[in-house]
């Protein structure tokens, strides 16, 4: 059994200084099947060890209910047979570009702004949940001849909050539970976050895109010993819908990561390899300095031009880190060849779509139970976490035309009046999105539909917790229109391929420019990994052979969905498209 330690400049591994040259890779954006391979690019490009995120909100949709709540061990497992170690960041927030940044939406719609607090409500859920993860990773510890060398203490919490009695609780906790590795907190290098963020006995470390020399010298004035760690050097970055591809010169970063290590650093690189967000578990942002802007919804690609891109393949970035890292390696020993890039598809498809069926039609069979209130309920009231709720309320009358539009919304309604599509309403800035309208008025009596489309939660930032769909109301001039039927549709629904069977299917030819759910199904030569496109489709989801790839949006700057090769198979395969807003031709490109 080895013995993994901080000592007073280095890490120590039986006594002897290491330097983790570590590389980001969530195991939960990346499909299983193809685990192996991602993790053999890691060790080719010359690292020692993978850091992962554990999202709370992924493994417990719903208070007890577990789903592949073992997945972070079988990951571990892959590691060490990847000959890596593994730093392991089980939040319970984890920030990731994730929705909700990882905590249920069950949790922070009963709590609010009370998550990531002492409150001991939360903190009950907390130890709960970590009572049934941490024995994944207590036993595959270095000290148990496991590849788990150090575990994380809450995540950048100096950026969000100051509660010591939480951090502590939760250090306690770890500790409880049997993770004898060092823990560690990992803020920005700026002396409110690593006081807001730093525990006694955690390793405080930094994360910074750029200027080592400076973000370790502020590390440094506020830790005097211990090693120097960036845990997360960002070589690159994440993109939002509707906003311009974000990229970072490969020269730019491999210079970037040369100055930490000449610093005598370890370094987390973020990401090696980011994956996909699949199934619309993409976050968002909010803009401006105090983070309560307008939304920013997160793309579903997390390729955030990595060294390994979406498709596991090496890029410019990653030749670079390679000689980089194969000068720091200690042992001299020459890096493992690079693996062959994985399969693709053998040849272009075009599926056609073959049955349509009206959003109404799959809300019918698919959605939850409606419900009637005097004023909107939020998603989380509903239990819904990703999806759409449609809001059914009444224009009383006869009364003249007035506008009619919706306080608080989140964060975008398709309106029918009548049965007519009436608009599309987007909602603003933070709390402060006080009132959207239609461009035209409404006479009464009218029937109202408004089908509200969560586009990710806030995953960083003051607006963690915000509530989805109607926070405020329906108005009508002033007046609050009161009696809202409303229902839900969660992805989660689409899991059941018996259930989405039994909704009634018609001819999609004339549903071009309609919502719905379309279906067809397409032959594949050749099984490997492919990028789909929709081409005039507006905004939606896909699965393919019921494995959800995430979300599209002609918004771009993501112009197609990747589609891991274990999910195709040779012969007959099925697609689905749960178009929101506009559907295109009735076809779809596989290549």
């Amino acid at each position: 059994m080895a013995d993994f330690t901080v000592g007073e400049s280095d890490f120590e591994l039986d006594g002897r200084p290491v330097r983790l040259l570590s590389g980001a890779l969530h195991y939960f954006r990346v499909h299983e099947g193809q685990w192996g391979h991602r993790l053999a690019m890691l060790r080719a490009m010359g690292l020692n060890c993978v850091e992962t995120y554990v999202p709370w909100n992924l493994h417990e949709p719903e208070p007890g209910r577990l789903r592949d709540a073992g997945a972070l061990g079988r990951f571990l497992d892959a590691a060490q047979e990847a000959g890596l170690w593994a730093i392991v960041r089980p939040g319970p927030y984890i920030c990731a570009e994730w929705e909700n940044g990882g905590l249920p939406h069950w949790l922070t719609g009963a709590l609010g702004t009370r998550v990531r607090t002492r409150d001991e409500q939360y903190l009950g859920h907390v130890e709960r949940w970590f009572g049934q993860l941490l024995p994944q990773v207590v036993e595959r510890q270095i000290d148990r001849g496991g590849p788990v060398v150090m575990v994380q203490v809450e995540n950048e919490y100096g950026s969000y909050g100051s509660d010591q009695v939480y951090l502590r609780r939760l250090a306690e906790f770890l500790r409880e539970c049997g993770v004898t590795v060092p823990l560690f907190t990992s803020d920005g290098p700026e002396e409110h976050m690593l006081t807001g963020g730093s525990v006694p006995g955690a390793l405080a470390t930094a994360n910074f895109g750029s200027g080592a020399r400076e973000g370790f010298e502020v590390l440094r004035r506020y830790q005097p010993s211990g090693p120097l760690m960036c845990m997360e050097f960002w070589c690159g970055w994440f993109d939002h819908w509707g906003a311009e591809h974000v990229v970072r010169d490969p020269a730019d970063a491999a210079a970037a990561l040369n100055e930490i290590l000449e610093c005598g650093a370890s370094v987390n690189i973020y990401m090696a390899h980011g994956g996909t967000s699949f199934a619309g578990w993409s976050g968002a942002n909010r803009s401006g300095q105090l983070r309560e802007g307008e939304l920013e919804p997160t793309v579903t690609s997390y390729d955030y031009d990595a060294p390994v891109d979406e498709f596991g393949r090496p890029t410019e970035k990653f030749w670079l880190f390679r000689d980089i890292l194969a000068r720091y390696q200690g042992s001299g020993a020459p890096l493992p060849d690079v693996p062959a890039a994985p399969d693709t598809l053998g040849e272009p498809v075009r599926a056609a779509i073959a049955e349509w069926a009206p959003l109404g039609d799959v809300l019918e069979v698919l959605g939850g139970p409606e419900t009637e209130r005097a004023m909107p309920p939020t998603f989380e009231e509903l239990g819904v976490d990703r999806g759409l709720v449609r809001y059914r309320v009444d224009v009383p009358g006869p009364r003249q035309a007035y506008p009619l539009g919706v306080r608080g919304l989140r964060d975008r309604a398709v309106v029918y009046v009548d049965g007519a599509r009436a608009g599309v309403l987007s909602g603003g800035a933070g709390e402060s999105a006080a009132y959207t309208a239609l461009d035209e008025p409404v006479a009464g009596p009218a029937s109202v539909e408004l089908w509200v489309e969560s586009l990710g939660r806030v995953n960083y930032g003051p607006c963690l917790a915000e509530s989805k769909g109607i926070t405020g109301g329906v108005l009508h001039e002033r007046q609050y229109l009161h009696g809202v039927r409303a229902r839900g549709l969660s992805l989660d629904a689409f899991e059941d391929a018996d259930a989405v069977g039994k909704v009634a299917y018609r001819s999609p030819e004339a549903a071009v420019g309609a919502s719905g759910l379309f279906r067809g199904t397409f032959e594949v030569r050749g099984a490997g990994d492919a990028s789909l496109r929709l081409p005039g489709w507006e905004r939606g989801f896909v699965w393919v052979n019921g494995f959800c790839l995430g979300r599209y949006w002609a918004a771009g700057p993501q112009e197609a969905l990747y589609v891991p090769g274990p999910v195709l198979r040779e012969g007959a395969n099925d697609v689905w498209v749960l178009e929101l807003e506009s559907a295109g031709e009735p076809f779809v490109e596989f290549g």
